[in-house]
């Protein structure tokens, strides 16, 4: 059924966030508001040796408080942010799984996607292979490393017994599942999708790889500047890590039970550049067109889209690109869209990175207030939007554009708009 039917409208009604600037959503958007640094020394391995000392980590996390101690021994670092957001999701959309009939619950889907999954765990069993033998490798690393286990960890959490999804599309990955919640609700299959993106990716080797491909700020010195989205001294990005996730439900599940309805999901779109394993497509053809089709989707026109949160990675390619393909879609209208980039305080959490763009255009919907992109002071002639400099802005925000752009060319858009009857 198309998405204006009012039974198959795609709303959000709760969100969770685990992130290097708060771990909970409503933290992680005030000091998103307040342009707060997540960046600081990498305090998760010894950098000695490697070019890059910095990353924007997640700090005080406690997996204790939505899991018991053998779960979370037995579980990866991603795991852990995708259940605790979940769990926030859950309460605070203020849905009760536990009274839901099993056949209510077989309409319920988990869909939580990540770029990488459990990466440690791939990391310490071949150390624990070298050092002691393969006989002391853990029979649970396999389902820890597993991409697909937050999914499944947060599906066993609230017994929903609908489709368990996890897209593994890197940087795209926490987009797509906005794409994919809009989908099982407008289709009539599922009622309530948990949906969102996982990732704790700060691991030596992954740090090496990424510092050996250039695509890493070098700015030990400061890392709470390091990261500077559109920025002409831009030099990369800064690794981050953490979860998003939204309770996304139909419009008649959600008004049945009385929730608070804060946006909708109205349309989404993928895009492939078929271009190169990690460069954007020079052109952004790519991009634009996954932005135009998730327009066309949604019903609405270039200027009907009141801001745009963009992937926006600081890295001197895909800034450039993804100015070039805003333009490609807007045109003249692209000068006139505040566009601002979360990363610039959180880091590129890869796979959580669409969730947490999602978080923001909800927070913009709901309060007016438009987040900013700090460290942003000399301006870049290729890129030449309205990137909301350095101070947070008051905007009434009715819809908002959310880009993810990955590794081999895989595009995704997503657009929420504010709910009307």
């Amino acid at each position: 059924m198309p998405s204006s039917d009012p039974a198959r409208r795609a709303v959000v009604t709760g969100w969770g966030a685990i992130t290097p600037i708060g771990n909970d959503a409503e933290t992680y958007w005030s000091n998103l508001l307040a342009g707060v640094p997540g960046g600081g020394p990498i305090t998760s391995f010894d950098t000695t040796g490697h070019d890059v000392k910095i990353a924007a980590e997640v700090k005080g996390f406690d997996p204790l408080l939505t899991m018991d101690r053998k779960m979370a021994r037995r579980m990866s670092r991603f795991i852990h942010f995708g259940v605790a957001a979940a769990t926030e999701a859950v309460d605070r959309s203020g849905i009760d799984f536990a009274s839901m009939s099993p056949e209510q619950r077989d309409r319920a889907a988990v869909v939580v996607n990540t770029g990488g999954g459990g990466m440690e765990q791939v990391i310490d069993g071949a150390d624990t292979i070298r050092e002691k033998g393969p006989g002391q490798v853990s029979p649970f690393a396999i389902p820890a490393l597993s991409g697909s286990m937050a999914a499944a960890q947060v599906s066993m959490k609230y017994g929903l017994t609908g489709p368990v999804i996890t897209q593994v599309a890197a940087c795209a990955s926490g987009v797509i599942a906005y794409q994919d919640a809009l989908r099982l609700i407008s289709s009539g299959e599922c009622d309530v999708v948990l949906a969102g993106g996982a990732e704790a990716p700060l691991l030596a080797m992954a740090f090496a790889a990424l510092a050996n491909m250039t695509a890493l700020s070098k700015r030990n010195d400061d890392p709470q500047g390091a990261s500077r989205p559109f920025d002409r001294t831009r030099d990369g990005f800064v690794f981050g890590e953490g979860a998003g996730i939204l309770v996304v439900e139909s419009v008649e599940h959600a008004q049945a039970r009385g929730a608070t309805i804060a946006a909708e999901i109205v349309g989404a779109a993928l895009t492939a550049d078929a271009y190169h394993i990690s460069a954007p497509e020079p052109t952004g053809r790519g991009a634009t067109m996954a932005m135009t089709k998730a327009m066309r989707q949604a019903g609405l026109g270039p200027d009907e889209i009141d801001h745009i949160v963009a992937h926006g990675t600081s890295t001197p390619l895909n800034d450039v690109t993804e100015t070039r393909a805003i333009k490609g879609a807007f045109g003249e209208r692209a000068y006139k869209i505040p566009v601002s980039s979360p990363k610039s305080m959180v880091g590129h959490t890869l796979g959580a990175a669409g969730a947490l763009s999602a978080i923001a255009a909800v927070g913009a919907i709901r309060d007016g207030w438009i987040a900013p992109t700090i460290n942003y002071h000399e301006p870049d002639p290729e890129c030449d939007l309205d990137y909301v400099p350095n101070v947070k802005r008051q905007s009434k925000v009715d819809t908002a554009m959310i880009n993810g752009f990955g590794f081999g060319g895989q595009n995704a858009v997503a657009i929420f708009r504010r709910f009307a009857e």
